[in-house]
């Protein structure tokens, strides 16, 4: 018997922090995968995580684990993959220091990931942004942030990660104003900022008159806001301004969707793709395709520099009584 917690210890202390620097996002998203994992075989059989060997962790087990994630806990199929990563990323490392386990780490490594529907990109349109980032009570110092983080979010298109970790020294004013963050892949990028949004934010802060190593957008109590916290205040200043703009009236508004709306907004501008994908930090232009494909404006450009089809209006007939009747059948 081989017991997992020496091993599942070594695969955060030495792997993932000591070889790969990993981000602490990274590492938390791979704990908690991996919680829930023990916390399930746990329930399942009865064992405490301490107690588990590899045995307790074959694929039969694994495999029972994500449709849980997906049946009970009702995680979506992206969700689902991301937990399975965490637990690929484990058995591999385990791979290395348990030969004996070699066939039941091999059957783990195999199981892929689940396949889902790519939806088309959700984002706003000019007139939908400007009632979304006019919603926020300017009277209140929360909605002064509030407006501020919104209207940055959607000319830089900063990920919600990416917003929430920015400090009040991030921000550079004046001639080539710009904002610095650090995006996955401990990538650090500056991104350009346009005259509205300078005259915000210099008047945010001014009022918010904190160091340079603050939180550029704190809660009242000077924490850094969190991401559940920035979702629930776009969610609520988008359903108070579906009132005045219908067009937003049902729709999910997410962080995220501010940052696919800087996206569309700079390719229906004619930016190239390969500078949409170096604004935004995106590994490859590959990853810009998506926005291509959600501009029906450029589907609908396309269509006009088409000829169009000069085939007259009406049903086919058989020139024949052998054909007319070969058709019928």
């Amino acid at each position: 018997m081989t017991l997992i917690a020496p091993t599942l210890q070594a695969f955060f202390t030495d792997r993932l922090i000591q070889q790969r620097q990993a981000s602490p996002r990274t590492i938390t998203g791979y704990r908690d995968a991996l919680t829930l994992l023990l916390q399930f075989v746990h329930q399942q059989t009865g064992k405490s995580p301490a107690e588990l060997d590899w045995d307790d962790l074959d694929s039969t087990v694994i495999t029972a684990f994500l449709n849980y994630l997906e049946q009970e806990r009702h995680n979506s199929i992206r969700t689902r993959n991301v937990r399975l990563t965490a637990i690929r990323s484990l058995f591999s490392y385990a791979a290395l220091r348990h030969p004996e386990h070699a066939l039941l780490i091999q059957r783990v490594l195999a199981i892929p990931p689940k396949r889902f529907t790519k939806r088309v990109v959700e984002f706003l349109t000019a007139t939908e942004i400007n009632a979304l980032v006019a919603e926020p009570d300017q009277s209140r110092w929360e909605g002064r942030r509030d407006r501020t983080l919104m209207l940055l979010a959607t000319q830089t298109g900063l990920r919600v990660s990416e917003l929430i970790g920015l400090d009040c020294g991030d921000i550079t004013l004046g001639v080539g104003a710009n904002v610095r963050c650090e995006g996955k892949g401990r990538k650090q990028r500056a991104v350009p900022l346009s005259r509205p949004v300078q005259a915000l934010l210099k008047a945010w802060l001014t009022e918010r008159a904190g160091q340079p190593s603050d939180p550029l957008f704190p809660t009242r109590t000077g924490r850094r806001l969190s991401r559940d916290a920035v979702a629930l205040r776009v969610r609520t200043h988008a359903a108070v301004a579906a009132q005045h703009c219908p067009s937003l009236i049902g729709r999910r508004i997410h962080p995220h969707v501010l940052r696919h709306s800087c996206a569309m907004t700079l390719l229906q501008a004619g930016v190239d793709t390969s500078v949409i994908a170096l604004w935004l930090g995106h590994s490859g232009v590959r990853s810009t395709d998506a926005y291509i494909h959600a501009d029906i404006s450029i589907k609908e450009r396309a269509l006009a520099l088409t000829t169009p089809t000069s085939a007259q209006p009406g049903r086919y007939r058989p020139p024949d009584k052998v054909l007319a009747f070969l058709e019928s059948l």
